[in-house]
Formats: C-alpha cells, structure tokens, sequence
C-alpha cells in the first residue's frame, strides 16, 4: 500500500503477502511527579519499534498528563509517523500507543489508532489488537451517525465513552461480557491506564514493572525488554486491570476460556518474546527438530528462509545432522520502506527480496526451511531461484501444518479459495512449487512442541475448528463500510 510519502508499508507484491497481524498495542503508566523524567511518549515510541512486526499500515501515541489528552497518528510506520519534535509535544504520565494492520476497517487515517472519544468527564483513547466477530450487533448499540471511522476499535471507543456516571471501568463491565472476539484492549483516561483481554485470551498481553513505580502493558515481553521493564505477568483471558496512583486493580468480567493463538509460536510473535511461560524461540527450534524427525531426507545443507524460517532451521539441522548454512541473502528493508517498484522491476519478484549465494548451493541438495506456506508464490519462486543458482536438489520443509484456513480472530489471512492448502493435497502443492519432496510438521508435534494443551489454543486455521462460532455475515474487513 502506497503511503503519502511514496513508501510501502508492507510487501512488494500486496497479492502475495505474509500473514498480517492486527496490531500491536502498548500502554505505560508512571507516577505524576516522574512524568518529565520518564518522557511515556518515547516510552512508547520504543515500545511501538519492538512491535512494529505486528502492524505496519499506522501508527499513534495518545498522551495525558492528568487533565486533558492529546492523541497524535498518522499512516505508515512508527519511525515514519514519530520524530523527536512530535514526540517532545507530547507529555504527560499516562500513554497508549499502537501499530496497525487492518482487519476490520481499510487502512485509513481514520481508522488509525488510537481511537478518541469525548466522555462526560473528559476522554478516553483506545487501542486494540484482535478482530470482533459481532461488531455490526454492537455497532446496532449506538445511535446513527455516531461513528467516525469503520473500525470494530471505533465502535467499541464509542460503547465505551458513552458511560454515564461509572466511568470506563462501569462502562466496560457492560460492554465486554457481550463483545465477541479477540480483543486485547489498552486504554486509558486522564487519569488511569486500564488493559483487558478476551476470555479466550487469542491475543497476547503481559503487564510489566518500571522502577520508580511504574507500570507497562505490551502486546509482547519484547514491548517491555526494550523500555526495561520487569515481566511481572500476563492479562489473564477475561480479566480487567486499572493502573494509577493506588496501584493495580483487576477484575473479571468473564470466566477464563484459553484459547490462545497457535500461529502466533509460529509466525507472528518476535522470536525473542515469551507467551505463556514458553519461549517463541525455544518452540520454533523445538518444531524443527521434531520437523526432522518427521519428514527426514538425505541432503548437503539446511537452509532457512531468512528471516521467519531461521530458528526452525537450526532445529532440523540439530536434528538431522545435516550442516546449517546461509543459502538466501534477505534484503531487511523490502517491503517496509521502499519505493513503490515499476512493473518491470516487481517482475523480478522475489531477487528483491531474497539473492542466493550461488557458491554455497552450487550443485548440493538443499533442505529449505520456511514457517507457512500460504498461497505458494514465494515458495515457488524460491525452489525455481535455487534450482537456477544450481541447486542439485530442492527439499522443503514447513514448520507449521497446512493452512486451510482464514483466520477471523485477528490475522488477515487469504481466503480459503486463496489458500493454496485449502484445495489443494501436499503432494499437489508440492508439484506446485516444484519442490523435490515437501513436508510439513503435524499438528499434534507443533501443539507438542508449544507445551500447552490442545484444548487450550486456537488452531483453527490448521483444523477448521473455530472456538468463537464466527456467523457468515460477520466476516470481512469492510462490514461496517458496507452499510455507511
């Protein structure tokens, strides 16, 4: 998607693109007298860089320093939208910031978070990572006219703000027993930080400790290592936290039903984040050697797709006993800020992204690692990259079962019809991408290898089976523009 600024703000060919998390939210408290040492504005900044992974369209910090908030966001990405003179405009001791991918409402400034609303005693700024599934039933709460912008975030500001006498805290223990979906909600007044999260618990959210009686929220315990604070735990699914001078409060709105997301052990989450006791990458190492195991082959060489299939590919070289080694060459800056390509150049297609160091494959057969498969461009274009590079053998391997399924809980997935495991058998998509042989990890080894019960994730997009039952009707980015 093309920015004002002429960049992009994700990748090169949007027809052939990763999965998309929702967002990343961020959220940072810290006592009044140390606001002017503790700058929250680039406490989040910083929050929001170790984040930019789960959204890339928009970024926004809404800032209050006790009697009014100031909310600042715009398109692109966080480095983009902040500098040090926006930053120094905002000041206070109460922050939330967030970095968006689109799921339900287009990549608009409107749509942008946080989201603002006016309250009878003041205001209140909201962010969110997650997409609702009965966002038109709560949108049918509201009087006509009232929303803004075509987000399930936007409707859900607007409950929220519309609370009488109680406050956020009365207002949200109305609101979010009937809301549905994945929702890890950060939002705050003027004078309090409040964090809640979905009985299911299918995104991510941890509550950390800054010295000098500070307190954090992140999407990720990434979001907290680089401001330093303290992991102290996670938002429980179901559960309602306010932050401000008393401390801690938490509450529930609803009983605990985990099901947190399977996908994100094996894509979404930085590898350096831990969810649920378990480190991302112990797990993706853990599913290549369990990957090795299941689908071994005789090869020269173990290669990763930089850099998602990395860690996954030292599982299975640990495993197999095959060498490690750096076959592909990535590009770390296609596909977030880069100029918007010509047709003649996009034809060169995946060399913008990836080169092959021609030397070191030359003539060996070759194990490629990568995390998913989703509509099998990339990995065709790779296996036909390699073999011209002289590649005497092109094995791939997937650290994740097929997805045959979109994902209604936060993750823009393509359509089934899209997705090239939702019609088609291994063997077909292997002679698809041209691969010499193609294996996948099991469902139950990668479950295995998070160390959570089956029955306390989401894995819908592998096995089809939903925990939220989510109504034809509800699905789809743009439900709420349809009706405006």
């Amino acid at each position: 998607m093309p920015l004002r600024d002429g960049r992009l703000s994700h990748d090169i060919d949007p027809t052939d693109r990763a999965p998309q998390d929702a967002c990343g939210v961020f959220g940072v408290w810290v006592p009044a007298d140390q606001a002017a040492r503790a700058e929250v504005s680039k406490l989040t900044y910083y929050g929001l860089y170790a984040l930019q992974h789960r959204g890339q369209e928009s970024a926004g910090i809404a800032v209050s320093d006790g009697s009014r908030i100031v909310v600042f966001k715009d398109m692109g990405l966080v480095a983009q939208v902040f500098d040090e003179s926006v930053l120094n405009t905002l000041r206070g001791h109460i922050a939330v910031g967030h970095c968006r991918y689109s799921t339900t409402g287009s990549p608009t400034w409107e749509n942008a978070q946080p989201t603002f609303r006016s309250t009878d005693a003041g205001g209140l700024a909201l962010v969110h990572n997650g997409n609702l599934i009965n966002t038109q039933e709560l949108a049918a709460r509201l009087e006509p006219g009232v929303l803004t912008a075509t987000s399930d975030t936007e409707v859900l500001t607007a409950l929220l703000a519309d609370q009488g006498e109680g406050g956020p805290l009365a207002a949200a223990r109305e609101i979010l027993p009937a809301t549905r979906g994945a929702y890890s909600l950060v939002f705050m007044d003027e004078g309090t930080l409040y964090a809640a999260r979905d009985p299911e618990g299918v995104r991510p959210l941890v509550l950390g400790a800054l010295e000098d009686r500070g307190w954090v929220v992140a999407s990720e315990t990434a979001g907290l290592d680089i401001v330093g604070a303290r992991f102290v735990r996670e938002i429980e699914p179901g559960e309602m936290v306010a932050i401000d001078g008393a401390g801690v409060r938490s509450e529930r709105f609803a009983e605990a039903r985990p099901k947190g997301c399977l996908f994100e052990y094996v894509y979404l989450a930085r590898p350096d984040t831990t969810i649920a006791g378990r480190s991302v990458q112990a797990t993706r190492v853990e599913v290549g050697r369990r990957l090795a195991r299941e689908h071994p082959v005789e090869a020269d060489m173990v290669i990763p797709t930089p850099e998602s299939g990395t860690p996954a590919a030292i599982g299975y070289a640990e495993a197999s006993g095959i060498p490690y080694g750096q076959g592909l060459v990535k590009n770390s800056y296609v596909g977030r800020t880069f100029i918007q390509p010509s047709q003649t150049i996009r034809q060169l297609g995946i060399r913008l992204k990836l080169n092959p160091l021609r030397e070191a494959i030359e003539g060996r057969r070759l194990v490629v690692v990568d995390d998913s498969i989703v509509r099998g461009n990339t990995q065709r274009a790779i296996v036909a990259m390699l073999r011209d590079a002289g590649a005497a053998e092109v094995h791939v391997r997937i650290s994740s079962p097929p997805v045959s399924w979109p994902c209604f809980y936060g993750i823009d997935f393509a359509t089934r019809a899209e997705l090239i495991a939702g019609h088609l058998s291994v063997e077909e998509i292997r002679d698809s991408i041209g691969a010499d042989s193609l294996g996948y990890i099991s469902l139950d080894e990668l479950i295995s290898a998070s160390h959570i019960a089956k029955d306390r994730l989401c894995r819908a997009c592998f096995d089809g089976e939903y925990p939220i039952p989510v109504d034809e009707n509800a699905r789809g980015k743009h439900l709420l523009e349809v009706t405006r």
